[in-house]
């Protein structure tokens, strides 16, 4: 089998200003940095993708900490925003290489489509008219070529009320376009802060744990997982399988378990 192209996912990375922003008692900074020592040291990667929640304080000073932070990968950094995120603030910082805004992306045999699932003022998610109507038109001009999906929101529930509540609202619009496209394959999203697998008329949908805090899996009320960060490694291969895994990385877990939400 020829080889793949290598691609990591993260999420949810919750960034603020300075050095001394703190989720929950977790300094979301130094846990992505923890993170990505870790794959320039360990894993080969061909390109990044970050689904969202990139910032907890969402002004321009955490986007360009943020554009620092991954200033010295070579592959590409593709990313999308999710509920916590402000678009205005995000550009221009993440829009200069190795940042890139791109929403439809090529990787090898494989396409990327990057969806925004933000709706404004709102933490669940939805998606628009406009952004189906690019979806519908971007895979019908794609022919069989293997197509990952992405966006922020989960579009099935999770088993924890407090969570699901907030997930896309809208899912059945994408399953629409999905049906008639059947070389999609993967759908990627982040939101859940954990690991998530389901499938559905042969695509395969995956959450991401996130790189600061992780939700504890069918609690019925907002609790933290003491587990320490997460990313997803996927190969994909020319003839449209893959293959993926969760990769954790140890830090202190200075978590505030009291809490009632964030």
């Amino acid at each position: 089998m020829k080889q793949p192209v290598r691609l990591i996912q993260l999420s949810d990375l919750h960034l603020f200003a300075t050095d001394a922003g703190r989720l929950l008692g977790l300094p979301t900074a130094q846990s992505l940095a923890a993170v990505l020592e870790i794959i320039r040291n360990h894993f080969p990667v061909d390109a990044l993708l970050l689904t969202g929640d990139l910032a907890q304080e969402p002004i321009a000073a955490t986007y360009e900490r943020l554009a620092t932070a991954f200033g010295n990968f070579t592959c590409p950094v593709y990313w999308i925003p999710g509920n916590h995120d402000e678009p205005r603030a995000m550009l221009p910082a993440l829009e200069r290489p190795p940042l890139k805004c791109d929403r439809q992306i090529n990787l090898g045999a494989w396409q990327g489509l990057l969806l925004s699932s933000q709706a404004d003022g709102k933490v669940h998610g939805e998606l628009s008219p406009e952004t189906l109507s690019w979806l519908e038109a971007t895979l019908s001009r794609s022919g069989d070529r293997p197509t990952f999906i992405a966006l922020h929101h989960p579009p099935f529930e999770t088993g924890a009320p407090w969570l699901d509540s907030s997930r896309l609202q809208n899912p059945e619009h994408l399953f629409a376009v999905l049906d008639r496209h059947p070389q999609v394959k993967l759908v990627l999203f982040g939101h859940i802060h954990q690991e998530f697998a389901t499938e559905r008329q042969g695509v395969t949908y995956l959450g991401c744990p996130s790189t600061c805090i992780q939700f504890l899996p069918h609690a019925p009320e907002f609790s933290l997982e003491p587990i320490g960060p997460g990313f997803r490694h996927l190969s994909l291969y020319p003839d449209g399988t893959f293959s993926t895994h969760i990769e954790r990385v140890e830090i202190p877990l200075t978590l505030d378990f009291s809490a009632k939400g964030y």
